[in-house]
């Protein structure tokens, strides 16, 4: 489960400057890019699992369409929870460097 488990322990301590704003928004675009390829995989398993459905004079593939529609599914439910995930975690972090400036300016 460690595998799934990024971006709990990280707590700013100093002052967030421009940079490190650039580098969340980098960090949120990778991550929808990274949510697009986990879709991306996911729908070709898709397509090749039918493809082996199609397939009738090899009864054997059956079960390779089977499993390639198992891994479909799997893949899909795993990229929408790694990208809430780190949705999550940005969104935590961002709001509490919000916070610290708007506690420094008044």
């Amino acid at each position: 489960m460690k595998l799934l488990r990024f971006g709990r322990d990280f707590k700013p301590d100093q002052e967030v400057i421009l940079r490190d704003y650039l580098a969340i928004e980098r960090t949120r675009l990778a991550n929808e890019r990274t949510l697009l390829s986990y879709i991306r995989s996911s729908l070709y398993l898709l397509l090749g699992g039918i493809a082996f459905f199609q397939l009738k004079e090899f009864s054997n593939f059956e079960y390779l369409a089977i499993l390639s529609l198992v891994f479909s599914a799997i893949f899909f439910v795993i990229g929408i929870y790694r990208f809430t995930l780190l949705k999550k975690s940005l969104k935590k972090l961002y709001y509490r460097t919000e916070e610290k400036e708007n506690n420094t300016e008044d």
